[in-house]
């Protein structure tokens, strides 16, 4: 298989693109350097796109090295022939090759396998030959009845003869991509269940639905439910079709034997291939399904780590509780811990004066300017706490709700230890929620992204492709934002390209031993960190404290030479960086002068816009273009909601059904996939993202269920009043 070719057909790319990706990947680039830093090879792929080539290559390859095993075992049998080498060579697909290998793979013992030890093989031959010529079955049997054998009688002798050709009716290729296309288009999943209108699975007690229509969460739905034994799951589909089918294959009517043949194939198609196709079936939904969850997973976490970060604000974090009391957590805004406490505002105590109190002075004390609540236990009662309480002061501080999804999780963690040996498991979370409001994606590295909540089914996932997907997503949010070299932890320092988990604690551990880095080039003093990994993550760190201002920017150490030649034709200096001239001077820059000065510089016209932009903005994080947080200074409750109301609130999770809005009622309300928009969207990621400030109208409330449906809809009295 020419793969260049292959690929660039597949993904509608030059193939010089295709080529040249490959061979980066091959070199041990790392996607996110590809990505940045490669764009002239690559024609400007994005990292996305990248990861999916990388990923298809890799199957691909997998695919080829299959062949050539099977290729080569077949051969060893002196089976190979030259129309199964060009079919298993021309097979797109594992499946394929698999089905052209089954009559040559070594079996378990079987049916078929011992009427063949029997020596019946050769009465299953000249039976399945069907000629017309031919004697009838109990005669062409008569010769192969031996006691000695195992073979009593004709009846014996016919038996093992049925089983051979039923197996070789179900080893066929052909015949098996014909009956698995059929099933996967007309085929029917049908689901049985204990009548019971309390449980998760009531809606599949009896269910149908076609495979080819079937969505990804009801596969993953009626998967777990079998799995728990709440339900009995069937593949139905018309079999008088499929017969049909292989009488036209293997059946020629009007010969003597025809009538035993066609019975020995239904044996087959009933006892070996459907069973057969059924799992594989019902396996293909589960693993499309899991694709899918694992995709909205990814732009979910994709779209959570990129939030934009509350600023240059002392947060105050509270961990809420019932018994053990609200824990809470003052930080600076750099994240630095300055001050911890434990209020009992909620029951049983309710003490909310001396609660007040103490939140006061450590509002007044260090200047607090946003309070971040977790979602937990209690979270509601300490939500009202919170906006009694900004009623009674006279500083402006507003508060947000934020997920603590994994918060338990990094808190006990032996990573939470060392970095916070002096506090006790539930003050590292307090301090883990404040940081989530200010640095969301500094502080959601830490967390195993399964357990940070923004998927569906995410631990039915196969782990090693979930893992993989997500650990892409993290490390290209990473690299796309940058990472501070002197004050990243150990778990951000993880995820930069290049920077394996002992290379970054070997960097914390030499900032700890010489102080903190003053240039980029000190990296290459790290310990293990050679030519290679410089080359991969140094653009992606910046060093505040570098006199090199382009050490503070995403140019990359083999472009500064460039760049700076680029300051001095446009007759500035990096200074210029500072005073903030660079973005008038730019531009000032017009298109048609680009051609002239990447020839004048070296480079190409991808970088030099890449510098252009680094320059006028030194330092720039993408998430600052984003809408801010929506930061809240009052509450609602269940209660206040009445259908029709008006509410602002933020996108929490994304799933294949609708999304989940937080309105700041400890609830979150579900937007189903029917009430997002007007126009048609295959799936609700169409339309809006997790973070999004989104308009909402109530559709109704169920207290007992604690259900709240939403619109994003404008209904017709609100029209009305327009």
């Amino acid at each position: 298989m020419n793969m260049t070719a292959h690929l660039a057909d597949e993904f509608h790319l030059r193939p010089q693109q295709v080529q040249n990706t490959i061979d980066l990947i091959d070199q041990g680039n790392t996607i996110p350097f590809i990505a940045r830093y490669r764009k002239e090879m690559t024609g400007s792929l994005d990292d996305q796109l990248l990861r999916e080539l990388s990923e298809r290559l890799e199957y691909l390859r997998g695919l080829e090295k299959r062949k050539e095993e099977v290729l080569s075992s077949i051969e060893s049998q002196d089976k190979l022939d030259e129309a199964l080498s060009q079919a298993i060579s021309a097979a797109a697909t594992l499946a394929e090759v698999e089905d052209l290998y089954r009559p040559f793979r070594p079996k378990r013992r079987t049916r078929a396998s011992v009427a063949r030890e029997k020596g019946l093989e050769p009465l299953a031959q000249a039976i399945f030959a069907q000629e017309k010529d031919s004697p009838a079955p109990d005669v062409l049997a008569i010769p192969f009845v031996d006691p000695e054998k195992g073979v009593e009688t004709i009846e014996d002798a016919l038996a093992g003869a049925a089983d051979i050709i039923a197996e070789t009716v179900s080893d066929s290729a052909a015949l098996r991509k014909t009956l698995r296309n059929f099933l996967l288009m007309h085929g029917l999943i049908r689901t049985e269940g204990k009548a019971d209108v309390d449980s998760v699975y009531a809606m599949y007690h009896d269910y149908s639905e076609p495979v080819a229509k079937i969505a990804p969460h009801r596969v993953l739905a009626i998967d777990r439910g079998e799995r728990e034994g709440a339900l009995k799951v069937t593949l139905e589909a018309d079999l008088d079709r499929c017969r049909k089918t292989i009488v036209r294959d293997f059946v020629r009517e009007n010969t003597p034997c025809a009538d035993f043949v066609r019975d020995a194939a239904f044996d087959g198609f009933s006892r070996l291939i459907f069973p057969s196709l059924e799992r594989e079936v019902r396996a293909a939904l589960t693993e499309k399904a899991a694709e899918q969850a694992i995709r909205v997973f990814g732009v979910n976490l994709q779209q959570l780590l990129m939030q934009p970060p509350v600023k240059n604000a002392v947060t105050l974090g509270l961990d809420p509780a019932y018994r053990t009391g609200c824990k809470l957590a003052v930080v600076d805004a750099a994240g630095k811990v300055l001050d911890t406490a434990v209020i009992y505002p909620t029951p049983p105590q309710n003490k909310v004066g001396p609660a007040k109190e103490k939140c006061k002075q450590l509002i007044e004390t260090y200047g607090v300017g946003a309070i971040a609540i977790g979602n937990g236990t209690a979270s509601h009662e300490s939500e009202v706490f919170v906006a009694e309480l900004l009623k009674e002061i006279p500083q402006k501080v507003s508060y947000m709700v934020v997920s603590e999804a994994g918060a338990s999780v990094y808190s006990a963690s032996r990573l939470a230890a060392e970095e916070f040996p002096q506090y006790d498991v539930s003050l590292r979370s307090a301090v883990s929620i404040a940081r989530r409001l200010q640095d969301p994606l500094a502080e959601l590295v830490k967390i195993d992204p399964k357990a940070i909540g923004v998927g569906q089914y995410q631990h039915d996932m196969p782990r090693a492709r979930l893992d993989e997907t997500l650990a892409g997503v993290v490390e290209d949010c990473v690299n796309t934002v940058g990472v501070d070299l002197n004050s990243a932890s150990f778990s951000l320092l993880s995820h930069v390209a290049g920077i394996s988990a002992a290379v970054a604690k070997n960097i914390v551990a030499w900032r700890e031993e010489n102080g903190l880095f003053s240039s980029r080039k000190q990296l290459q003093k790290v310990n293990k960190l050679g030519k290679k990994a410089y080359e991969q993550c140094a653009g992606f760190l910046r060093v505040p404290e570098s006199d090199e201002l382009l050490d503070h920017t995403a140019v990359h150490p083999e472009s500064y030479e460039a760049a700076k030649n680029l300051l001095a034709l446009c007759g500035c200096t990096a200074q210029d960086m500072q005073t903030g001239r660079m973005p008038s001077i730019i531009k000032e820059i017009e298109d048609a002068r680009l051609p002239k000065l990447v020839e004048e510089l070296g480079i190409g016209l991808p970088t030099l816009r890449d510098i252009l932009s680094e320059l006028a903005k030194p330092g720039r994080d993408p998430r600052d273009e984003l809408p801010a947080p929506l930061l809240r200074t009052d509450i609602l409750s269940m209660e206040d909601l009445k259908e029709g109301m008006e509410l602002r609130g933020t996108v929490r999770n994304v799933i294949d059904f609708g999304a989940f809005v937080d309105i700041g009622v400890h609830q979150d309300g579900l937007v189903h996939i029917s009430q997002i928009c007007d126009r048609f969207i295959r799936h609700p990621s169409e339309a809006v993202k997790v973070g999004d400030i989104v308009t909402v109208w109530v559709l109704g409330v169920d207290p007992a269920k604690k259900r709240i449906s939403l619109t994003m809809k404008k209904p017709a009295a609100a029209k009305k009043k327009e």
